[in-house]
């Protein structure tokens, strides 16, 4: 009996994890309810679907953008390597969520209701790329600790280009001073809000107390890259990088 007892207690532990992991994963990821890859009807898997064109965009910014194949190799030299196949998925979303890392499963879902052209794949896979870098080189707490989504969600829209200065003249947001530093707060909030069930004043907060910390930390990138340029330059240094550590 004192033997089923210990063992209980663990098991709850995962059940609470779980049911935290849903209110987060599955409430904008529907299809993430089911075990396992979802069933395809035949017209889904018959035609050239959104699938599909996900898949394409995919493989694109994978072997294509100078942001992508830096944190692939980040990710590589930390231990997580990513294979496209088992840690990527492309999946119908609600609401306009473009993509999110699942933690639980160590999957990056690309909303491909909702990625439309290839920049904006670029971005997505780059922004997700980011918390999954983070996942991987920290015990990040996603799920109770909103201060830790709040760091995440700045490195993320600090340098996955989000805040770019095309991007935000897309959005007729320019012209501010300090102007990408609020793009940064207002985009790490609007994520926060998207994704947990906490008050805008308690995102907030959070945001401002990690906020310099953590917009300061521009691993692996070692910069902010504002655009292609900056990116592939990033990753040529990485690169040196790479090869001086493993000369020491």
């Amino acid at each position: 009996m004192e033997g089923e007892g210990a063992g209980a207690e663990p098991q709850r532990e995962r059940e609470r994890e779980r049911e935290q992991q849903q209110q987060f994963t599955y409430q904008v990821f529907p299809e993430r309810f089911a075990e396992g890859k979802p069933k395809r009807s035949f017209l889904a898997t018959s035609f050239f679907t959104h699938n599909q064109k996900c898949q394409l965009m995919l493989l694109k910014a994978v072997d294509r953008s100078p942001y992508v194949k830096l944190l692939l190799d980040a990710m590589k030299r930390s231990g997580c390597t990513i294979s496209r196949e088992r840690h990527f998925s492309c999946e119908d979303c609600n609401g306009n969520v473009s993509g999110g890392f699942d933690s639980a499963t160590s999957q990056i879902v690309l909303c491909q209701n909702n990625i439309h052209n290839q920049a904006h794949m670029n971005r997505v896979v780059t922004h997700e790329l980011i918390h999954a870098f983070d996942h991987c080189r920290a015990h990040v707490d996603w799920f109770t600790n909103v201060k830790h989504l709040a760091c995440s969600e700045i490195r993320a829209a600090n340098l996955s280009g989000d805040c770019s200065l095309t991007n935000e003249m897309i959005r007729f947001n320019f012209g501010l001073k300090q102007h990408h530093q609020t793009c940064v707060r207002d985009r790490a909030l609007r994520s926060i809000l998207a994704v947990r069930k906490v008050s805008k004043e308690d995102a907030q907060k959070a945001v401002d107390e990690v906020f310099e910390s953590c917009f300061n930390d521009h691993e692996p990138f070692g910069r902010i890259p504002h655009s292609k340029s900056d990116a592939k330059h990033a990753h040529r240094d990485f690169q040196n990088r790479d090869r001086y550590y493993a000369n020491v």
